[in-house]
C-alpha cells in the first residue's frame, strides 16, 4: 500500500470534487464547556475538513457496498426528524446527513462527517416515535462530541499505526458488519479494530446529551429507556444479538441510569406522531420481509381489533398492502378516504401518485402534484414523484429542471440522478443520458465506470465547448479521486 499523508489525501479527494453540499439546520451556538475534555489533540490532528472529507468518501462507499434505501418518503421524513434533533444540539459544527439502510436487524451508527445511518429494522422495534428519536440523538451525540476523532487520535498515542490503518479499522467498525465494507480492511486495519470502538465514556456522554437533544426536541425522555429495555429484554437470552447490542451494550447499569436521568426532567405528556406510524407501516409493507399476504393480514387485523396508536396508519398500510396486490381501486378507495382526512400528507400523496401513474392517468397525477409543489417547493417527495411522472408522460424537459434542483438541494441522493438518466434517456440525448449515469456511478465510489461513462458522453458531444470541457474536468476529477480511495484502502 502506497503511504498517503492525510493533508495529501483531503486535497486529492477535495479536488474531485468530494465535498457534502448541505444546509446546516438551525443549530444552538457552540460554548466551549459543552464538550467534555476527552482530549483535545484529536482537533488538531484530524481536523473538521478532514472528517468531512473522510465522511464523504465512506459514504460513497457504502452506497456501493450496502442495501441503501433511496425511498423519497421515507428519506423525507427521516431527515425532518434528524434534524429536529440536530437544531437541539449544541457542538454542531458539521452538516449532518441521515440515510436508511433496508436491514431488519436492530441498529442505527454514525461516522466521520455527520452521517448517521439507520436501519429500516428500528422503524420495525420501535413502538413511537420518540424512541427512534432517542436512537438518532444518541448517535448524533457521538459526531457533536466528535468520538471517533477522539478514539483515533487516543489509538495513535498508544500504537505506531498508521493514520490510513486506523481509518480503515474505523470504517470496518461502524459499517462492515451491515454493509458488507471488507475491501476497505487492510490487515493492520482489522488488528486495530477492536481497539476503536466507543469507550464506556463515550457511551454514558452519548446517553447523557443524547437525552438533554431529545427533552429539548420536544420528545419523551423515558422512550431511550423503555427501548433500550425492551431491547435488552427482548435478546437477553438469544446466542446471536442484534448489531446494535455489539457496538452499543446494554447492561442493567446503563439501562437504570438512563431511567434515572429521565426522572431528572419535568414530566409531560408527549403525543406520539401520525408520520412516524405511516413510516412504520411503509417499512412493513415495502421494506420488511412481510409478503403481500402478511402485510396485508397484518393491518386487517388491526383494524378489526382496533389494536393501533392511529387508524389512519393502518388504513395507509393496508392500501400499500393492496397496492403490492395488485387490487389499485381497493387500495385508492382508502388513499382518497385518507386524502379527505388530510390533503397535504405526502404519504398519502405519493400512493395517489403511484395509483394514477399505474393507470397511466398521468395529467392529473401531473395536476395533483403541481398544486402540492405551490405548497412544498423543496419536498424531495414531491419533486421526485413529478419528475417521474414528467418522464412517463414523455415530458422529460419538464422534468430536467426539477432533477437540478433536487441535486443542489442534496448533492449526495443518488435518485435524482437516476431519474436525470432516465429522462435524458427518452428525450434521447446519449451525452447527457451518460453524464447523468456517470455521476450516479461516481456516488457510489465507481470511478473507473464513471470515467467510461464520461468518455461516452465525451463521443455524442459534437459542437459544445463548455460541454466538452466540463466532461475533461470531470474525467480528471474522477481519476483523482479513484486514485485517492486507492490510497484510503
Amino acid at each position: 500500500m502506497r503511504n498517503l499523508t492525510l493533508s495529501r489525501l483531503t486535497k486529492t479527494l477535495a479536488a474531485a470534487g468530494l465535498s457534502i453540499m448541505l444546509t446546516l439546520p438551525a443549530a444552538k451556538s457552540f460554548a466551549s464547556n459543552d464538550l467534555p475534555d476527552l482530549g483535545t489533540a484529536a482537533v488538531n490532528t484530524f481536523s473538521l475538513e478532514k472528517e468531512m472529507v473522510y465522511g464523504d468518501a465512506y459514504m460513497r462507499v457504502i452506497r456501493s457496498s450496502a442495501p441503501l434505501l433511496n425511498d423519497p418518503v421515507l428519506s423525507q421524513y427521516l431527515t425532518e426528524l434528524g434534524n429536529k434533533l440536530v437544531a437541539n444540539a449544541t457542538g454542531v459544527k458539521t452538516p449532518f446527513y441521515f440515510f436508511l439502510l433496508r436491514n431488519d436487524e436492530i441498529n442505527a451508527f454514525a461516522f466521520f462527517g455527520g452521517h448517521v445511518g439507520v436501519h429500516t429494522g428500528l422503524f420495525l422495534n420501535a413502538d413511537t416515535e420518540s424512541e427512534l428519536a432517542s436512537v438518532l440523538a444518541h448517535e448524533i451525540t457521538h459526531v457533536t462530541q466528535r468520538h471517533l476523532a477522539r478514539s483515533l487520535e487516543a489509538q495513535q498515542k498508544s500504537g505506531p499505526a498508521t493514520i490510513a490503518g486506523l481509518l480503515g479499522a474505523i470504517l470496518l467498525t461502524i459499517a462492515a458488519p451491515q454493509a458488507g465494507m471488507a475491501a476497505l480492511a487492510t490487515t493492520q486495519a482489522l488488528a486495530t479494530q477492536s481497539k476503536i470502538n466507543y469507550t464506556r465514556q463515550h457511551e454514558k456522554e452519548a446517553d447523557r446529551i443524547g437525552m438533554q437533544i431529545l427533552v429539548e426536541a420536544g420528545f419523551d425522555p423515558e422512550a431511550a429507556a423503555d427501548f433500550f429495555g425492551k431491547i435488552a429484554s427482548r435478546y437477553r437470552f438469544t446466542t446471536k444479538p442484534p448489531q446494535m447490542l455489539l457496538t452499543h451494550p446494554l447492561p442493567e447499569s446503563r439501562i437504570s441510569e438512563a431511567r434515572t436521568r429521565a426522572t431528572q426532567y419535568p414530566h409531560k405528556y408527549v403525543p406520539d406522531s401520525l408520520n412516524y406510524h405511516l413510516a412504520r407501516a411503509r417499512v412493513q409493507v415495502r421494506f420488511s420481509s412481510y409478503s403481500e399476504e402478511a402485510a396485508l393480514n397484518l393491518f386487517e387485523k388491526q383494524l378489526s381489533r382496533h389494536s393501533y396508536t392511529f387508524e389512519s396508519a393502518a388504513l395507509y398500510g393496508k392500501a400499500l398492502a393492496l397496492f403490492r396486490l395488485k387490487r389499485f381501486e381497493e387500495s385508492e378507495a382508502i388513499i382518497d378516504k385518507l386524502l379527505a382526512r388530510d390533503d397535504n400528507n405526502l404519504f398519502y400523496l405519493d400512493t395517489k401518485t403511484d395509483l394514477l401513474a399505474e393507470r397511466k392517468d398521468f395529467q392529473a397525477a401531473i395536476t395533483l402534484l403541481e398544486a402540492k409543489r405551490k405548497l412544498k417547493p423543496t419536498s424531495q417527495v414531491i419533486n421526485a414523484n413529478l419528475a417521474n411522472v414528467y418522464i412517463e408522460a414523455d415530458e422529460s424537459a419538464k422534468a430536467i429542471p426539477l432533477l437540478e434542483d433536487m441535486v443542489f438541494l442534496d448533492s449526495q441522493n443518488p435518485l435524482p440522478y437516476q431519474l436525470m438518466t432516465h429522462a435524458y434517456r427518452k428525450a434521447g440525448n446519449k451525452a447527457l443520458e451518460h453524464f447523468s449515469t456517470a455521476e450516479t456511478l461516481a456516488l457510489a465510489a465507481d470511478y473507473k465506470g464513471a470515467v467510461d461513462q464520461l468518455n461516452f458522453a465525451y463521443r455524442y458531444t459534437k459542437d459544445d465547448a463548455l460541454q466538452l470541457a466540463r466532461i475533461e474536468a470531470r474525467i480528471r476529477q474522477f481519476k483523482d479521486a479513484e486514485r485517492a480511495l486507492d490510497e484510503l484502502k
